[in-house]
């Protein structure tokens, strides 16, 4: 007997129950956050996930609710509607919508039921149409079918809930409490997704957690390090722990592609797209945004690609992401999106557009958040053939009160850059020479921080250069360039601060003929590498920009990542999937020293578990930098201590391998003795075995290889 219900036996069940659901709020009913919305369970069978969708008895029909009541005569057209709406989410079964009918009046009761295919689409009916406005007078109410045996449940008179004892949920922070102050990795190659310690002093990664089948296409760590995302079909999940990593949350999101945290992990939006069921209409869009400890959809956002693609560059089917991007620092208090003239802010108290509309902002392509102010920088390209300048525009939210302006002329293209902690801007401006036929750069630099935000240009001694990468040094004055033609660019640094004059930048040195297109600048700041990746086949250059000079060189073949950790002691460098050969990651100190190598065959990504920012005020900050060697004498110690462990681990490797040669050129030698008489045989009575004592000999063997007779007659003739 088949599990799963047909629809003959949903009317039956509908007459039994002897209940009109129109009379029921559907809409202000909510699951509850025990239900798992479909997605797999922890200790669940993933090889199994396939045959579970047909095991869902109810699971792929739903109720929608608050329809037109209407006479028979109109029953044919209603019908067609419903179904016009419902089939462009997922296939309706063969006979798979009923509308039931009043027997009394002869009209419909307001409801129907629709079958689908599978649950898959049944849920996602029911996230897309819930609350969908028909006209004035209906707004849909759509429900699964299996959950109204739970609303049959719900007792006549209201009860007080139970009072539950307090359990302490886990702590997401206990990884940070490790005595070797050790920072945290995870890894997926093949089936198997691991987290790890790294472990510089040993020289080793050690184990914390390994599982497989843990997602279903990538991970992704929260901002703050609390969780560690994972993405399914059914939704995503977040989990914690100390060492176990338990499931916290999920958030159902059917065929959800992409994920983004908001920079203070309170929000996670998740993002999906569809392909329509006519081929003339575009990709649907869904996006969410959910309450990461709560599970809560707080809003949410749907339509086609082209409502989403506006501005930007790159992403999945058209759409740049992330699409929307927070603002206001680690409070994530506002988040954005541009669209066509327009950039719309919300806030995150109510989820709503500040004062309920968008900033109109003819034409702009591209904005980007301060990253720890609420300041928005936009950029709006020329007009009319140059007779509107392309402008750089910095807006206070929430007044919307523009505080600076720069008008730039001739512009081909645009690109900006926050320093982390919001002190400077740079906008690269790519502009055309006079007679178009090419281009040359130069820097805008916004002093944000400073009365009236003056702004400096910034061209290179060689105007003509190929601006290849830029890049702030983190919590710092100093930025990098790469400029000039491959396969060997110069690398410039400058400083935003001339001696004691703090309002000039300045070029601080420029290196000549790197192999390098990429800057990777040390979490910590002072130390950058200077890496050449595809074409240069993994290039590096460990650069110390303190004192100018170059502290290593290294290279690892066919590398595609490159990642500090968050400490700033290591970094790492990976082979990806991208290619088919040395795949895995090696572990360098800050200063280049390659401290160890991992290989892992189908190896897909390497991310470092990122540190909440510290709480030390900047003046404890530089007190312990000038007192850095009384500090460091602790671990000095442990170093040392470590280092005479890992010698006489070394030593006794050594002796290990010594006694292994030893045994073997020891059986080598017995079984030489026993073969002594052997060889000695062979050597036709010789009885030594060291071949200077031998004689040359000349000895002529001959050998009788046939003897054949044969009669021979002759005739003479006569005499």
């Amino acid at each position: 007997m088949s599990d799963v219900i047909s629809m003959e036996e949903i009317k039956a069940i509908s007459s039994r129950l002897q209940i009109d659901p129109s009379e029921i709020d559907l809409s202000s009913i909510r699951l509850p956050p025990g239900e798992d919305f479909g997605i797999i369970s922890d200790d669940d069978d993933l090889h199994q996930e396939d045959a579970l969708e047909f095991d869902a008895g109810f699971g792929n029909i739903i109720v929608v609710d608050n329809l037109p009541v209407v006479p028979r005569e109109k029953f044919e057209k209603l019908e067609g509607v419903i179904r016009k709406i419902y089939s462009q989410i997922g296939t309706i079964k063969e006979d798979g919508l009923w509308m039931p009918v009043d027997p009394d009046t002869q009209k419909t009761q307001g409801y129907c039921f629709i079958e689908y295919n599978t649950p898959q689409e049944a849920e996602l009916a029911r996230e897309k149409t819930n609350a969908y406005k028909l006209d004035r007078s209906h707004i849909f109410a759509v429900n699964m079918f299996e959950d109204f045996d739970r609303f049959m449940k719900v007792p006549d008179e209201w009860a007080p809930p139970e009072t539950k004892p307090y359990n302490p949920g886990e702590n997401l922070q206990q990884w940070l409490t490790d005595e070797k102050a050790r920072d945290q990795f995870v890894i997926r190659a093949g089936s198997d997704t691991e987290v790890l310690w790294n472990d510089g002093r040993q020289l080793k990664p050690d184990p914390v957690y390994k599982r497989p089948f843990w997602t279903e296409s990538f991970v992704q760590w929260s901002p703050l390090g609390s969780y560690l995302a994972t993405v399914h079909r059914q939704g995503a999940a977040v989990w914690g722990g100390a060492t176990t990593f338990n499931r916290l949350m999920r958030y159902a999101h059917p065929q959800v592609k992409l994920i983004d945290f908001s920079p203070g992990e309170k929000f996670l939006v998740t993002y999906s797209s569809h392909e329509p069921s006519n081929p003339r209409d575009t990709h649907r869009v869904v996006l969410n945004i959910f309450d990461v400890r709560t599970g809560k959809v707080m809003r949410d956002f749907k339509g086609s690609v082209d409502e989403f693609a506006t501005g930007g560059t790159g992403g999945v089917t058209g759409v740049s992401w992330p699409i929307f991007r927070w603002g206001g620092g680690k409070d994530d208090k506002y988040f954005a999106r541009i669209g066509k003239n327009v950039i719309s802010v919300y806030e995150t108290e109510t989820f709503t557009l500040i004062d309920k509309r968008s900033l109109k902002v003819e034409n702009v392509v591209d904005f980007s958040w301060s990253p720890t102010d609420p300041i928005l920088a936009l950029f709006v390209p020329e007009l009319g053939g140059g007779n509107q300048p392309a402008r750089v525009s910095l807006v206070q939210i929430p007044s919307k009160e523009e505080l600076r302006q720069k008008n730039l002329f001739s512009v081909s293209d645009c690109k900006m850059y926050w320093q982390s902690n919001g002190d400077y801007l740079a906008v690269k401006v790519d502009r055309y020479t006079k007679t178009k036929k090419s281009t040359y750069t130069g820097f805008e630099l916004f002093r944000i921080k400073e009365r009236d935000i003056p702004i400096e240009v910034l061209e290179l001694e060689n105007k003509n250069d190929k601006i290849i990468a830029f890049s702030w040094e983190p919590k710092g004055h100093r930025f990098a360039v790469i400029h000039g033609d491959s396969p060997r660019p110069d690398i410039s640094f400058y400083s935003m601060r001339s001696g004691h004059n703090t309002g000039r930048v300045s070029k601080l040195t420029t290196l000549k003929g790197k192999q390098a297109n990429a800057l990777f600048w040390s979490p910590a700041g002072r130390f950058i590498i200077l890496a050449g990746l595809k074409g240069f086949n993994g290039q590096l250059e460990f650069y110390n920009v303190d004192e100018l000079e170059t502290m290593a060189t290294g290279e690892h073949f066919m590398a595609t990542d490159i990642e500090w950790d968050p400490t700033g002691r290591y970094v790492a460098t990976a082979v990806t999937s991208v290619h088919e050969m040395e795949n895995g990651f090696n572990i360098w100190s800050f200063h280049g020293k390659l401290l160890y190598r991992i290989l892992k065959d189908h190896f897909f990504q390497f991310l470092w578990r990122p540190r909440p920012p510290i709480f030390l005020s900047a003046e404890k900050e530089e007190e312990i930098a000038k007192n850095l060697k009384k500090y460091s004498k602790k671990y000095e110690a442990e170093d040392q201590d470590v280092s005479m462990l890992l010698s006489e681990q070394d030593r006794e490797k050594r002796k290990m391998l010594k006694d292994e040669w030893d045994r073997w050129v020891n059986e080598w030698k017995r079984l030489h003795e026993e073969e002594q008489l052997t060889r000695q045989k062979l050597r036709d009575g010789e009885a030594s075995d060291e071949e200077e004592e031998y004689e040359a000999k000349e000895i002529e063997v001959e050998e009788l290889l046939d003897v054949k007779e044969e009669v021979l007659s002759f005739d003479y003739g006569e005499d």
